[in-house]
């Protein structure tokens, strides 16, 4: 890991059912590698749907890649990408 991405912080955006479970499923992805977020944000969206934010440092890119598209592989999200933050 570059030092660039030691300090990048780098958001995770996910589209999920209102189901709180959900949420569990897009922590469990962290907590199963070790990863404490920096913070994690979700609420229910007018559409039916939840929306959650998860900000992490000093992970690389590329692993954060993975995280996404297993996340993705659960029945009930419905996107879930990654962007920089700074």
């Amino acid at each position: 890991m570059s030092s660039h991405e030691s300090f990048s912080l780098l958001r995770l955006r996910v589209v999920a059912d209102a189901d709180p479970a959900a949420l569990g499923v897009v922590i469990q992805r962290f907590q199963n590698l070790n990863i404490v977020p920096r913070r994690i944000n979700a609420e229910f969206g007018i559409d039916h749907r939840m929306h959650i934010e998860v900000d992490v440092c000093g992970v690389a890119t590329e692993q954060l890649s993975l995280i996404a598209g297993k996340i993705s592989q659960s029945p009930a999200i419905h996107h879930a990408h990654w962007h920089r933050l700074s």
